[in-house]
């Protein structure tokens, strides 16, 4: 089948459908490899934390992973250190400087008689020979992992100037052909690892997305003998509600900033509509009324627009909708082909799926200033979803015929593959800050 036809069907497929994966799949945590980085990617020195080695979890080769995973750090190689200094009073500067090393990372686990640990790190400046911060943290053995990504998280803001979003979390849907209930939507830490499964079906899920406080998420099932319904749940109570189970299709919820309601597609009234449901009265409201087919909403940040996919103009095209008057303006003029919008937490960028020569991409529009660049190089990539710093743009893609997970910078510049261990991974989703 040809590219070109099998993404315009994905499109149409998209709206009511059945996704189907073609690889079994068991347990789809992620290995992370970065393909592409900056050429101006910052050298840094994350120094092995004292007493790592006796711990359960190694606080500092998880921040020096998370760090390189960024694509905006060099971390040194331990075995090139000249000197692995401890505490800031065995700090050799010169020993860095000489290796072309920016920053130091230093830090200690130690083992507490609670059962927990007492996990100090600090931050050095190589050229200023300062210490830029240091913190403390008194974690249980289950909280390491977490320590570890929120120092990542402090010092790559104290850094670049934009929070990390190394604590944050991935939403996905998997298949497993050999389990009686193959499909499953699962999530895991941004670094692929601590996979939860959320939900196991006989049936489809499909378009997974976050409630704006991480608590629940939202997603489309097809259990009800096989005819989609949209459902809400919570992750700490595991509790579900249908929300909407309406004739036709019931397609792409998105929750809106407050938390408050949902953007959805129904085809209750005939053609696919995108439509507005406040999540305790339970109204609904209509958005749109076009002859099109208008699916995919996502909302912008000040809750009173959102963005969509429609074909009112003969082809998948992005518009923007004003909800309180409901007036609606083309964005997307570059190509036949624009489809699944997402938006920058800020609403400066646009980011979408863009046919180019036949393949299909990630493109990232600037809306202030109107350009317009292609991203990614594969060839059928599908459902991006913008980290919630805006530096990384998630989305599945195809890697010898297997669905796989990438992300790329909003600028192009760096490539990561998060392939996971076995099988087909497909709809990310990139949690809030949680």
């Amino acid at each position: 089948m040809k590219l070109e036809c099998r993404a315009q069907k994905m499109w149409r497929i998209g709206l009511a459908a059945i996704l189907v994966f073609s690889a079994a799949m068991a347990r789809a945590e992620l290995l992370i490899r970065v393909t592409e980085g900056r050429v101006d990617a910052v050298p840094i020195a994350v120094v092995p934390f004292e007493g790592a080695q006796n711990a359960p979890e190694d606080v500092s080769q998880i921040v020096q992973a998370d760090l390189h995973r960024s694509g905006q750090f060099k971390p040194l190689p331990a075995e090139d250190m000249l000197s692995r200094p401890r505490n800031e009073s065995e700090v050799i500067y010169r020993d860095f400087r000489v290796l072309g090393v920016e920053y130091i990372i230093t830090g200690s686990m130690k083992a507490q008689e609670t059962g927990g640990y007492e996990v100090s790190y600090a931050l050095f400046d190589v050229n200023r020979q300062v210490k830029l911060m240091s913190e403390t943290y008194r974690p249980p053995v289950s909280q390491l992992r977490d320590v570890a990504h929120a120092i990542s998280d402090r010092i790559y803001e104290q850094l670049t100037g934009i929070p990390g979003a190394f604590s944050t979390k991935i939403l996905y849907v998997t298949h497993n052909r050999n389990d009686k209930n193959p499909y499953q939507l699962q999530y895991a830490d941004a670094d692929g690892h601590r996979v939860t499964t959320i939900l196991r079906s006989k049936e489809p899920i499909m378009s997974p997305t976050w409630s704006p406080d991480g608590r629940k998420v939202a997603y489309v099932s097809f259990e009800d003998d096989g005819l989609p319904g949209i459902y809400t749940h919570d992750l700490a109570t595991t509790n579900r509600e249908k929300v909407s189970s309406f004739r036709g299709i019931n397609g792409a919820p998105d929750w809106s900033p407050d938390g408050q309601k949902l953007a959805l597609t129904l085809s209750r009234d005939g053609n696919p509509e995108i439509y507005m449901l406040d999540i305790t009265t339970k109204q609904l409201t209509r958005l749109t009324q076009h002859y099109g087919i208008d699916t995919e909403p996502r909302w912008l940040p000040d809750g009173e627009h959102l963005v969509f996919t429609s074909s009112r103009s003969g082809g998948p095209q992005i518009y923007k909708l004003n909800i309180n008057d409901k007036s609606v303006r083309r964005v997307s003029f570059q190509g036949a082909y624009n489809a699944r919008p997402d938006v920058t937490p800020d609403g400066r960028y646009l980011v979408y799926v863009h046919r180019r020569n036949g393949n299909f991409n990630v493109g990232v529009q600037d809306l202030q200033r109107g350009t317009f660049n292609i991203v990614t190089r594969t060839d059928m990539d599908e459902s991006p979803s913008v980290a919630p710093n805006g530096s990384m743009v998630i989305y599945g893609t195809q890697d010898r015929g297997t669905g796989v997970l990438e992300a790329v910078s909003i600028d192009g510049r760096v490539k990561v593959k998060l392939p996971s261990k076995e099988g087909e991974v497909r709809e990310p989703a990139w949690s809030p800050f949680l």
